[in-house]
């Protein structure tokens, strides 16, 4: 697959890629520094990808996301300007989360799987099931409609929970902690 370039932003929880995309103004930049924060509060690694450019390609059967060499590192915060963040070169994409009007989010998504346990995450004990597919790049990917009305912090939250990386379901990411990840 030749490269795709997408609107989007992305950001890696421990070894795993979220990919976040939406229409301008939907919040795909506050949700992806909300995840980096909750990650990093919940002990786990958590770097920015990048941040409105966005360049795929499928590898071997996975997805691989990159930044834009010209603002790697930088992400825009509403009414602060653009921020410098920490940022990781590439990652695979294990899920996209695509922000849509209320009524296209599901209301009452599946629970995850109580069998993962809360051992470290691994890729296979994500549950992906009450979760979507969509088709990125000629792969296929599971997905995670989110309503974009919602709270970012509230949005990643679910994210965290649903994906195992660390939060106890009802509690908020404490602040603090960090992690290495070996690329």
């Amino acid at each position: 697959m030749p490269q795709l370039d997408v609107h989007a932003s992305a950001v890696a929880i421990r070894e795993a890629g979220v990919l976040i995309r939406g229409p301008s103004g939907s919040g795909k930049s506050r949700l992806a520094l909300a995840l980096i924060a909750g990650a990093r509060g919940a002990g786990a690694f958590s770097r920015l990808i990048g941040d409105d450019r966005i360049a795929l390609e499928a590898r071997h059967g996975r997805l691989i996301a990159r930044g834009h060499p010209k603002i790697r590192g930088q992400i825009e915060q509403r009414g602060a300007g653009i921020l410098r963040l920490p940022y990781i070169e590439a990652a695979v994409i294990r899920v996209v989360a695509d922000l849509a009007p209320a009524d296209e989010a599901a209301r009452y998504p599946e629970p995850a799987s109580e069998d993962a346990g809360a051992r470290p995450l691994n890729c296979e004990d994500w549950d992906f099931r009450g979760l979507g597919s969509v088709n990125v790049g000629g792969l296929w990917l599971p997905s995670l409609v989110l309503p974009a009305c919602v709270g970012a912090s509230d949005l990643a939250l679910v994210i965290l929970q649903r994906f195992r990386f660390g939060c106890e379901s009802g509690s908020r990411p404490r602040q603090g902690g960090g992690g290495t990840m070996m690329t």
